[in-house]
């Protein structure tokens, strides 16, 4: 039998950290209100490579923060309010680029650019979300045992552990999203692109507020 301190982590950490962040990723949050937004548009395959570039944005955060990058953070605050607002224009951008964009549909079959597009957006869009970095530089430590693996391996195992529920409930949006497209009536021109853009401009106000000093 192997003995606990031969874990990477405490075994007995684990079930209260996976509880932790499934209640950190069922919260109200601008991931949350994008990925339902994209699905309830663009349906189930759009919202999956939005979840896709999500997934990588944390997972660069959450490799900073085991490498110690983000102590730069509190370091030097004005970094951290410039990724805060930078984060907060670019969902004003995409708000801006829905209520332009001329023929969307509800629900269309995406093209290989489109779901690229969603991909690349996603990714954007949690590397300028100050809160995937808070939420390293702030929960990781407390579940961390010193008589366990070095920092390092415990930081990675832990965060690929936040990683595979946050694909699971961003997954569980996706689908829900696209469900509620096919029960509620059908969108079509400048309703369903109003209905995007303010959606946005409500989930950057949720980021300007989530992430205040």
């Amino acid at each position: 039998m192997i003995a606990h301190s031969a874990w990477p982590v405490d075994p007995a950490v684990v079930g209260p950290f996976l509880i932790a962040v499934a209640l950190i990723e069922l919260t109200p949050g601008p991931n949350m209100g994008w990925l339902a937004l994209v699905a309830l548009a663009r349906g189930r395959l759009a919202g999956f490579a939005a979840v896709a570039g999500v997934t990588l944005g944390l997972a660069v955060w959450m490799l900073a923060a085991a490498y110690g990058l983000t102590e730069v953070f509190s370091v030097w605050p004005p970094l951290y309010q410039g990724l805060r607002w930078a984060g907060v224009l670019f969902l004003l951008w995409l708000a801006w680029e829905a209520w332009r964009a001329p023929t969307i549909e509800a629900a269309p079959t995406p093209d290989a650019r489109s779901l690229r597009g969603l991909f690349v957006r996603g990714l954007m869009g949690n590397l300028l979300n100050p809160k995937a970095a808070v939420f390293y530089v702030a929960l990781l430590p407390t579940f961390m045992r010193p008589d366990h693996g070095a920092p390092l391996s415990q930081a990675l195992t832990l965060g690929s552990l936040h990683l595979a529920v946050a694909v699971l409930v961003h997954s569980l949006i996706v689908i829900g999203g696209a469900g509620a497209a096919r029960l509620a009536p059908r969108m079509q021109g400048r309703a369903l692109r109003a209905v995007m853009a303010g959606g946005l401009i409500v989930v950057a106000a949720w980021l300007a507020w989530e992430t205040r000093t």
